[in-house]
């Protein structure tokens, strides 16, 4: 268990821009959302789910305009929203606290995974190299975090080399990105995609896998909708 906790962490500062909601109880624990607003080095911010158990906030009174940090692994869950099954990404707190001294940087990820869908590689109108990576990051109990990942430059063509299987190791920040759905000719709906933008990543040695061996969980990749 220890192993399955090191390969999923997230480090993150910012301002809390939500009242806190309750979620769901979990074996007599509560457990609420918010949202956190981290910024980027340019001016824009990510405006990011967070989960968090009420024991972790006894003695705080988290409300709107706080600034805290937050410790954790960013998990995924299928919702059932409009007539489909959606991918939910939030991050889980495992510690949270008042943040009194910013640093440089506010947004750190790590994730040790498998590749479960092929990579998509593509490059934008201006020329930009893409490749669109989902990783299933295992958990314990049998299961698995499946995070969309975003890789550019030298790394997307690195992922052009990668199959379904891999185990892969990435370093960057998570985001949202706000985006237009069409939902009839005339209108549309503003929608938030979450995704970690990726700014190192490697394969994970032959060795590596041969020693995490008897603690990895099986990874099932999502099927297709």
């Amino acid at each position: 268990m220890d192993n399955l906790m090191q390969n999923n962490k997230i480090y993150l500062e910012g301002e809390v821009i939500s009242e806190l909601q309750f979620s769901h109880e979990m074996y007599g624990e509560g457990f609420y959302n918010f949202y956190l607003e981290v910024p980027r080095l340019s001016d824009t911010k990510d405006k990011l789910s967070i989960t968090v158990s009420e024991r972790l906030t006894l003695g705080m009174d988290l409300k709107v305009g706080d600034h805290v940090i937050v410790e954790g692994q960013l998990r995924s869950y299928n919702k059932f929203v409009e007539g489909s099954n959606r991918l939910i990404l939030t991050v889980f707190a495992r510690n949270i606290e008042y943040c009194s001294e910013k640093s440089k940087n506010p947004n750190q990820i790590y994730l040790d995974g498998y590749i479960c869908k092929a990579p998509v590689y593509r490059t934008t109108p201006f020329g930009r190299e893409i490749a669109d990576v989902l990783l299933a990051v295992n958990r314990s109990y049998n299961k698995s975090d499946y995070i969309p990942t975003i890789a550019w430059g030298r790394n997307s063509r690195f992922c052009e080399g990668l199959t379904v299987g891999d185990n892969i190791r990435v370093w960057g920040r998570l985001q949202s990105r706000e985006y237009e759905k069409k939902i009839s000719e005339t209108e549309s709906i503003k929608k938030v995609a979450y995704e970690v933008s990726i700014s190192k990543m490697e394969r994970a040695s032959k060795d590596d896998e041969n020693k995490d061996e008897e603690s990895q969980e099986e990874s099932v990749c999502l099927e297709e909708s």
